[in-house]
């Protein structure tokens, strides 16, 4: 597991991305198929954070047979919280600019809409 910042946000606040994969057979990482995992698009989803840690907790867990064979056949990019900085300023659909980042995902702005610009790339 890894963990960078995506991005930063219009507020300046980081955007992590979190990388899971096994390191087992790395000759075949890049042949892996990439599944991309994201939550709290909408600041007031609030059980997107617990759904996502629950995620996280049975990805990353060492004991866990199923987990381990997802590990070893997938890459993981999980990016936990889209929009921080409207969880930050307790709004529940928009960003800091008042604009759904929902509603961005075709023509996103890289100055506008990073976290969604940057998550595109993936």
């Amino acid at each position: 597991m890894s963990r960078r910042t995506l991005c930063k946000t219009i507020h300046g606040e980081d955007c992590d991305v979190v990388t899971i994969s096994s390191r087992d057979k790395l000759e075949d990482y890049h042949k892996r198929k990439g599944v991309v995992l994201t939550a709290r698009v909408h600041p007031g989803e609030t059980v997107g954070s617990w759904m996502m840690r629950g995620l996280l907790y049975f990805l990353t867990d060492p004991e866990d047979l199923e987990a381990r064979l997802l590990r070893e056949n997938f890459v993981f990019k999980v990016i936990p919280m889209l929009n921080p900085d409207g969880v930050i300023q307790g709004n529940y659909r928009c960003n800091i600019l008042g604009v759904d980042l929902n509603r961005r995902w075709t023509n996103p702005s890289k100055l506008l809409h990073p976290t969604i610009y940057y998550s595109k790339l993936y």
